[in-house]
C-alpha cells in the first residue's frame, strides 16, 4: 500500500482523533485540524496526498472548504465525513469533484482503510501519467514553481490535456515568459517522452540557411555543402520539435512547413528522397499571429494548422501572487551555483520588486535576481537591484506613467549609450529581448536617437 500525507479536519476532537490513529497504525502521516479555517491555512502552507473533512463545521463546513481549496496550485482529493441526516448533501458535493464520502460513527477501521488506500493508489496512478520522473526533469524548475499561482492553474491544466494526443500546440505570450519550458513539459509527460526534444530558434537562424537547418541538405546540395546533413526534423524523429519564434519564419519557408505538417513528410535540400517525418509539432511565439496573418505577414493556412490546440502564458506582471516564490527560488538557484549562503530577499528588496513593472518577464527576473546574487552579501537588499528596478512609489506599479516608467527609459538610454545605440547589446544588458527593447523604445518614443543595427 502506498503511504500517504493526509489533512484530517474535524471538529469533534474523539472521532478525529480516532480516524488520526487508525491511519497513522497503517503508515500514513497525518495532520489534524480543527476546523475548516485552521484546514485551509494547513492546505495553503503544505502539500497533502489527500483531505479526510468534516462536512458540517463551524467557522467553514467542509464543502466551503473543498471550494477553496481549488484555487491552490494543487488541490488535493477530498473525501467528505457526513453524518447520516446529511449523506444526500454529501452525495451532491460529489457532483463538485468530492471524491467519495465517509459516514460516522464509523462502521470499522477497515472500511477508512481501504477507501484511502483506494483513493491514494488512484491519484498515483494519475500522477505517473501526468508527472514525468524527477530525473525526466532535469532543466526544468520544480512544477510547484513552474506553474506557480492562479494564473498559471488553467495553463497546467490545458497542458496535462494535450500533452496525451499528438496534437499541435502553439504557445504564445511575451518575450521571456517561459514558452520554451512549457514545450519541454508538455514533451516530458507526453508518450514521446522517451524521444529527443529538439528547439529550433527560427529568428535566431538566417533566412538562407533556415531551411536546410530544418530539413537537413544532400552533399553538393550548395556552395559549401560537402557532406550530408541532418536537419532538426530527423533529429527529433521519435520526439518532438518546438519551432520559436514561428512568427519570424519567411513566408517562403512557413509555405514548406505548412507541407510537412499536411503530409507528415519532407526533402532534404538538393535531394528527392521522401523522408517521414515521425516528430509531435510545437510551435511558440510572442508575436500575436491572428493579426499577423489577418495583415499578410503570416501565412494563414499555416496559422490554422499551428492553432490546433493555443495556449497562452501570463505575463509576469500578471502573476504578482508567486513573485515571491519565483525571486526566491532564482536566490537558492544562483546562489548555489555560486557557493554563496544567502538568508532570502530584504522586504524593501521584495517590495521594489513587486512594484516594478517586468517587460523582460520571468526572464528579466532571473538576470536580475542572478546580478543580485553575484553582490549580496548575506541577503539580497535594494542595494543590489538594479535602478529601474529600485525606484518605486508606495509599492504600486506605475503602467500609466510616473517615475517608475521615467527610471526605466532612463535605464533604456543609458544602456543605449553604453552600447553604442547597438540594440541587441542593449537588451542583452537590460536583460531583455530585441523585441521587447524595440516596443520600449516605441512606446517611450526614442526609436529615432539611435541606430538601427
Amino acid at each position: 500500500m502506498k503511504a500517504g500525507r493526509i489533512l484530517i479536519v474535524e471538529d469533534d476532537g474523539t472521532f478525529r482523533g480516532l480516524l488520526a490513529a487508525i491511519l497513522e497504525d497503517a503508515g500514513h502521516e497525518v495532520t489534524q485540524s480543527v476546523d475548516g479555517a485552521a484546514g485551509l491555512s494547513k492546505l495553503k502552507q503544505s502539500s497533502f496526498d489527500l483531505v479526510l473533512s468534516d462536512l458540517k463545521m463551524p467557522k467553514m463546513g467542509g464543502v466551503e472548504l473543498f471550494r477553496a481549496s481549488r484555487t491552490l496550485p494543487s488541490p488535493p482529493p477530498f473525501v467528505l465525513i457526513t453524518a447520516f441526516g446529511t449523506v444526500e448533501e454529501a452525495v451532491a458535493a460529489i457532483k463538485d469533484g468530492v471524491c467519495d464520502f465517509l459516514t460516522k460513527p464509523l462502521k470499522d477501521p477497515d472500511s477508512l482503510r481501504d477507501l484511502v488506500e483506494r483513493l491514494l493508489e488512484e491519484q498515483y496512478r494519475e500522477q505517473r501519467l501526468t508527472v514525468p520522473d524527477e530525473r525526466d526533469l532535469a532543466g526544468l524548475p520544480p512544477l510547484k514553481i513552474l506553474f506557480a499561482g492562479t494564473a498559471m492553474q488553467e495553463v497546467q491544466r490545458l497542458a496535462r490535456e494535450v500533452a496525451a494526443t499528438e496534437a499541435t500546440v502553439l504557445i504564445g505570450g511575451e518575450s521571456g515568459t517561459g514558452k520554451e519550458l512549457l514545450a519541454r513539459y508538455i514533451h516530458l509527460v507526453s508518450m514521446r517522452k522517451a524521444g529527443p526534444f529538439v528547439a529550433v530558434n527560427c529568428a535566431a537562424i538566417p533566412e538562407n540557411l533556415l531551411e536546410s537547418e530544418l530539413f537537413g541538405h544532400e552533399r553538393g546540395a550548395f556552395t559549401g555543402a560537402s557532406a550530408a546533413r541532418q536537419g532538426r526534423f530527423e533529429m527529433a524523429a521519435g520526439g518532438t520539435i518546438l519551432l520559436d519564434e514561428i512568427g519570424e519564419m519567411p513566408l517562403a519557408m512557413q509555405a514548406k512547413l505548412l507541407r510537412v505538417l499536411q503530409e507528415k513528410s519532407f526533402q532534404r535540400v538538393g535531394g528527392n528522397k521522401e523522408m517521414r517525418a515521425d516528430v509531435r509539432v510545437l510551435a511558440a511565439s510572442n508575436r500575436d499571429l491572428a493579426k499577423e496573418s489577418a495583415s499578410g505577414n503570416f501565412r494563414e493556412d499555416l496559422y490554422y494548422r499551428l492553432n490546433v490546440f493555443p495556449i497562452k502564458l501570463p505575463p509576469l506582471r500578471d502573476r504578482r501572487d508567486v513573485l515571491h516564490d519565483l525571486a526566491g527560488f532564482f536566490v537558492r538557484i544562483h546562489a548555489k551555483n555560486m557557493g554563496k549562503k544567502l538568508s532570502g530577499i530584504a522586504t524593501p528588496a521584495m517590495k521594489a520588486l513587486r512594484s516594478y513593472s517586468w517587460p523582460g518577464n520571468i526572464r528579466e527576473l532571473q538576470n536580475v535576481i542572478e546580478r543580485a546574487v553575484i553582490l549580496a552579501r548575506g541577503q539580497v537588499t535594494v542595494e543590489e537591484l538594479p535602478e529601474m528596478v529600485r525606484v518605486t512609489q508606495d509599492g504600486v506599479p506605475r503602467e500609466d506613467g510616473g517615475i517608475l516608467k521615467e527610471a526605466e527609459r532612463d535605464a533604456i538610454a543609458a544602456a543605449l549609450k553604453a552600447t553604442a545605440g547597438n540594440r541587441r547589446l542593449a537588451a542583452e544588458r537590460l536583460g531583455i529581448s530585441r523585441r521587447t527593447l524595440q516596443y520600449r523604445l516605441k512606446v517611450y518614443g526614442i526609436a529615432g536617437d539611435v541606430d538601427s543595427e
